[in-house]
């Protein structure tokens, strides 16, 4: 059994004082999960609060889901910049032989493709 202080966020496991923000992995949705703790501002909680109970979730799963569509932005974003590098690498790396490719590359595009 485990008791809080209340007062240093320190609880006592076995006599011994360890800090409230130990993280451990449990079983939920056939994942393991990692406790934390995090502060938000009033707001943030009100807010959060009132969106879990609209969608019928608990408020762990509201920030679950806050933390994952934002880490897939995340990734969308590096992907994106990763296309961008890459596109961009191919710049000045072709010669056609035409000077006027950029005033008429839909004309030149439409002769390539025979269009």
């Amino acid at each position: 059994m485990s008791a809080s202080d209340g007062l240093t966020g320190r609880n006592q496991v076995a006599g011994r004082a360890v800090p409230s923000v130990v993280m451990y992995a449990c079983h939920h949705y056939h994942y393991i999960m990692v406790r934390t703790q995090v502060q938000l501002t009033q707001e943030q909680h009100v807010q959060l609060k009132r969106w879990a109970e609209r969608l019928g979730i608990s408020m762990a799963e509201a920030v679950r889901r806050c933390v994952a569509e934002r880490l897939a932005r995340v990734d969308e974003q590096t992907d994106r910049s990763d296309r961008v590098r890459e596109a961009l690498s191919a710049v000045g790396q072709y010669a056609s032989g035409r000077s006027d490719v950029a005033e008429h590359h839909d004309e030149h595009l439409a002769d390539a493709f025979g269009r």
